[in-house]
């Protein structure tokens, strides 16, 4: 295990920190680097129970905390009360997230337009982006499709889009 890439390089930061390269650590770091999936802290502590690993939701936290600061995984929060993860050396390295509302599920796409558009708003502004985040909340196509439907309640700023 621990001579695949990607683990190769989570071990290679743990040395440069003057952290210890543990067994646990590997199999969390497994577990995201195996999946293109965003994965909750449930969701990786399933996957290593059923690979026979028992491994606590405190090493999974903060093997996952060193993951993000590695650069190797990205932490997000879709509002869910939870945080998800994904490593960022997927087939698709940039890409954007759409969020349903309804259900939570996220679907992740590409946009050829993104470049530019971030080119041009850094121009505009004489702003020097380092990363950018696109994600779109709303309701998927099943849930569109069993007839959940966005409430509109609550305040409303003045410049919503709709």
């Amino acid at each position: 295990m621990s001579e695949h890439p990607f683990i190769r390089l989570f071990n290679r930061y743990l040395r440069e920190q003057g952290l210890p390269v543990t067994h646990q650590r590997n199999r969390v770091a497994a577990a995201v680097f195996g999946s293109e999936d965003h994965l909750s802290v449930d969701d990786i502590e399933g996957i290593l129970r059923a690979q026979d690993e028992r491994i606590g939701k405190a090493t999974i936290y903060r093997t996952l905390d060193l993951l993000v600061k590695s650069r190797l995984v990205e932490e997000h929060d879709f509002g869910e009360g939870f945080k998800r993860y994904e490593h960022r050396l997927s087939r698709t390295p940039v890409h954007q997230h759409l969020i349903c509302s309804e259900c939570g599920d996220v679907e992740e796409f590409e946009s050829p337009e993104m470049p530019a558009i971030e080119a041009r708003v850094a121009r505009e502004f004489g702003f020097r982006p380092s990363r950018h985040r696109l994600e779109i909340y709303g309701l998927c196509r099943s849930c569109q499709e069993a007839g959940v439907t966005l409430s509109q309640e609550g305040l409303a700023c003045p410049i919503e889009v709709a």
